[in-house]
């Protein structure tokens, strides 16, 4: 690929941003598309709509001065003689834990009809397996006319980034390309080879890319359902399992991850239900049991680290609690799948008043998806729970809450002795 050529990035978010702007700095001509008007404004404004990305900030302004990187919600004007485009819209669960493609669907309907004969189409966003060949290309070519691999090549490309991170991945991960032929595998690699200086890892094709991605997340989730049940085990042996943990992992085949109060971000709350989901024409029924029982114990442990806390205080009606924290992590604006929505949820079932505090949020962010910021701060409150434990936590003073009798900390955050120092009652998951 010639490095000056145009390329369109579909979904200017979290992975998309930082995507542009490692491929327009390597020489490419990038157009981000996006339904947002604000974000669109902000990136051609030079503003940098990523906050904490690292690398964003130095980058996006001069290439957007230069005329490397623009972004626009014009479909035809981001698509139209674009020689690849990149789609990395998210593709979520319903209430049902279908996979919900309504925002991908809508991505590749509105660039489909641009799209050029011979371009390269590359799926970004992690996918049920079988949506790239059987979704999205079907789609384009129902709006084109144009034939997969013999008018225009197509593959995927798993992101294997983490948010705060993202060019340090992209430049350190291996890159996993499948395409739906070997001219779509060679053409995507050939792609990424220029544009990122990390390894490019072709597999058999689309398919086994897409699962790549769903193996490697549904490993974590199934490895955090196992620490959470051995947390609990050892909850009711009165064993330090974390301790037991961290001895287990000195072997070199044991790498038993930390248990918490659940799963929470974009990734791995979601894609083991996609297991179970592929977009294949034969109608298949799989055996996830083990996926499934790992999901359903995860789902659960906001619902016992509540129960801990009422053990704890004896009963949690009348009370107020403290959830320190929104976000999925800590560091990371980003509440989407958050533990601090079923903590809320089984707090309240016990008959708490349940405030949410995270200095990454303003309360009006905190109030509009459906939770309430503490009315002041500290707060007099019965119990803190420590949810997502952000650095601007670190001189927390315990002392400052009146009223304050526990202090549940669900990610091991805390040394207990600086709990129990002030009076308080200290409540761990396997600590």
């Amino acid at each position: 690929m010639t490095p000056s050529r145009k390329v369109c990035i579909a979904g200017m978010g979290k992975i998309g941003i930082p995507l542009a702007v490692q491929i327009a700095s390597k020489g490419a001509r990038v157009i981000g598309y996006d339904i947002s008007e604000e974000r669109c404004a902000d990136i051609n404004a030079t503003r940098n709509p990523l906050i904490g990305e690292a690398g964003i900030d130095d980058l996006l302004p001069g290439l957007v001065a230069s005329g490397a990187l623009r972004a626009t919600t014009n479909a035809a004007d981001a698509s139209r003689d674009a020689e690849v485009i990149v789609f990395i819209v998210p593709v979520d669960i319903d209430d049902a834990h279908k996979p919900d493609f309504s925002v991908l669907d809508a991505a590749v309907d509105a660039l489909a009809p641009h799209i050029k004969r011979g371009a390269l189409v590359i799926v970004e966003t992690t996918v049920p397996v079988g949506t790239t060949r059987n979704r999205v290309g079907a789609r384009i070519a129902a709006a084109t006319g144009m034939a997969p691999a013999a008018d225009f090549t197509l593959a995927f490309s798993p992101e294997r980034v983490s948010s705060g991170a993202v060019l340090r991945d992209l430049a350190t991960y291996p890159k996993i390309v499948g395409g739906i032929d070997d001219a779509s595998t060679t053409a995507a690699c050939d792609f990424y080879a220029v544009m990122l200086d990390a390894e490019i890892l072709p597999v058999r094709d689309a398919e086994t890319a897409e699962f790549s991605k769903l193996a490697e997340t549904t490993y974590r989730d199934v490895n955090i359902a196992l620490a959470n049940e051995f947390a609990r085990i050892g909850d009711a042996l009165g064993i330090d399992t974390l301790g037991a943990i961290a001895a287990a992992n000195t072997q070199p085949y044991s790498h038993v991850h930390a248990p918490g109060p659940g799963v929470g971000g974009h990734c791995i709350p979601v894609y083991p239900y996609f297991i179970a989901n592929p977009q294949m024409p034969d109608d298949l029924v799989l055996d996830t049991t083990l996926i499934t029982t790992a999901r359903q114990i995860n789902d659960n442990m906001a619902a016992y680290a509540v129960d801990r806390l009422a053990a704890a205080l004896g009963s949690l009606a009348g009370t107020t609690v403290v959830i320190l924290g929104l976000a999925y992590r800590a560091g990371v604006k980003e509440p989407r799948h958050s533990s601090a929505f079923p903590l809320a949820a089984a707090l309240q079932a016990s008959g708490a008043t349940v405030y949410i505090h995270d200095p990454l949020f303003p309360d009006e962010e905190v109030r509009v998806i459906g939770l309430e910021p503490p009315p002041s701060w500290p707060v007099a409150c019965d119990a803190l729970v420590v949810q997502a434990w952000h650095t601007e936590y670190a001189t927390l003073d315990f002392g400052t809450f009146a009223g304050l009798r526990a202090v549940l900390d669900t990610r091991a955050a805390l040394d207990p002795s600086a709990v129990t120092s002030h009076g308080l009652t200290y409540i761990g998951i396997g600590h």
